[in-house]
């Protein structure tokens, strides 16, 4: 009768360490990359002292600079949220048929133009800002909403092509073929099937660009020459000046600039994770 020899016990796995170890590492990193933000309430929070004079802890909660930020850069505050929707649309506007075109419909040299789309990030923000202003001067779109609009749409355009491509193209092409054969035409196809159906790479690359937009400097500086049209960036900058002795004010402003985007993230990050996955797998 054959006798089995019983299995050696496996070694005991270090995870509770291992798992500890791990969380205080991660733990660490989420500190050091908080720490400005923490520092720029912090400052905000003490309106008085100067930005060597700041306590590591706030004693109270002084909004003073707050207020003062908000009546000061109220105005810039709704003037980079009505720009960074504009581009939001403008940018959608383009990049998704173009991405639907890439997608589905074998176009000759179709990689190569996502190849190009891909360079154009490479290119310096200073040299397309110069090269602008230029056909801005004579198109008459310096110092307006809607060429503002239009410059930051270019920032998140090759980026949301290249996203919604990538989505678009794990789209069955049997559910494309249902719907043409009931009639539908290719722009109600695109409307009614695919748009609806690549809704979490519209909301990553709309929220992609509306991030582009809202964080904007050197468009705002370099296409607008007036205080007409001034967005809270381009705010900040002149706001500072050569002397500074309000911080308080100052970071104050900052953290109201930054909230807006923090809530977007926030609400978006599920949607975020499958739009930039969707397209990983086919």
């Amino acid at each position: 009768m054959a006798t089995t020899t019983p299995a050696a016990p496996a070694p005991a796995v270090n995870r509770p360490k291992r798992r500890w170890g791990t969380t205080a590492v991660g733990i660490l990193i989420l500190a050091v990359m908080l720490f400005p933000l923490y520092w720029m309430i912090n400052t905000a929070l003490q309106p008085e002292s100067g930005l060597l004079e700041v306590d590591p802890v706030p004693h109270g909660l002084d909004l003073s600079g707050f207020s003062s930020a908000v009546t000061e850069q109220g105005g810039h505050l709704l003037t980079s949220l009505a720009v960074a929707l504009g581009a939001v649309v403008i940018c959608l506007a383009f990049s998704a048929p173009a991405a639907y075109g890439l997608a589905q419909f074998n176009l000759r040299g179709a990689k190569t133009v996502v190849f190009g789309t891909l360079i154009t990030q490479m290119v310096p923000g200073i040299v397309i800002a110069n090269a602008m202003y230029s056909a801005y001067v004579d198109l008459g779109l310096v110092n307006s909403y809607f060429g503002l609009m239009l410059a930051d749409a270019s920032l998140g355009i090759p980026f949301a092509i290249v996203l919604m491509r990538s989505f678009m193209v794990a789209i069955p092409r049997e559910v494309i073929e249902a719907a043409e054969v009931d009639g539908a035409g290719r722009l109600r196809t695109f409307v009614q099937v695919v748009l609806p159906m690549s809704r979490n790479s519209l909301i990553t690359a709309g929220l992609f660009s509306f991030l582009y937009a809202w964080s904007d400097f050197m468009f705002a500086l370099t296409l607008n020459t007036t205080d007409h049209v001034k967005p809270v960036t381009l705010g900040i900058y002149q706001y500072i000046g050569a002397h500074v002795g309000d911080w308080g004010s100052v970071m104050a402003a900052s953290v109201l600039s930054a909230i807006p985007a923090a809530i977007l993230l926030v609400l978006a990050q599920k949607y975020i994770a499958a739009g930039i996955t969707g397209g990983s797998v086919k």
